[in-house]
């Protein structure tokens, strides 16, 4: 299990690199943000979030053929249209909002032994796929929102940290 940094985190906001080595270590770090995905109950885990500045994510929507390790990753194409649907982050637990997304994603990325592919994905393979993306460009999901309803949302994830912070030292 990997440490899940959390909003306001500096890795969260830095610009990530390319990955170079396709080697043993790789494998691994991708095999644990898989295991502490799956753990957080997520469906989407990106290497900022476990205090890794790479350009790697994993994907794991539970359905067939959805469990997916990108390696440097690029959104050649995005529709032209744009669909709502709540959203959370794992680096921002406990808040959702509705975010507007392109509904249709095209992908090209590595594997972890470094073999090229390209995915078309729609619905929340290509919702996921869009959001971990953003956190290799140093955004969170609530960059996408108005400055108001973001301002709201932020203030009162704070708040339930504070709050859980208080508990934690009872």
């Amino acid at each position: 299990m990997l440490d899940i940094f959390k909003y306001g985190d500096e890795v969260l906001r830095e610009a990530t690199s390319e990955v170079d080595k396709f080697d043993d270590s790789l494998s691994i770090l991708l095999d644990a943000m898989f295991e502490t995905l799956e753990e957080a109950d997520g469906v989407g885990l990106a290497g900022p979030q476990v205090g890794v500045s790479k350009r790697i994510f994993v994907v794991d929507t539970r359905r067939p053929g959805e469990r997916i390790a990108f390696v440097n990753p690029q959104i050649l194409e995005t529709s032209d249209d744009s669909v709502p649907y709540e959203e959370g982050c794992l680096s921002i637990p406990g808040v959702y909002h509705d975010v507007m997304r392109p509904s249709r994603v095209v992908v090209r990325a590595r594997d972890k032994e470094g073999k090229a592919f390209t995915l078309e994905a729609e619905g929340l393979l290509a919702r996921v796929i869009q959001h971990e993306y953003d956190h290799l460009e140093g955004r969170l999901f609530t960059d996408r929102l108005e400055k108001g309803e973001r301002e709201k949302l932020l203030a009162r994830y704070e708040k339930q940290a504070s709050k859980a912070r208080r508990k934690g030292r009872k």
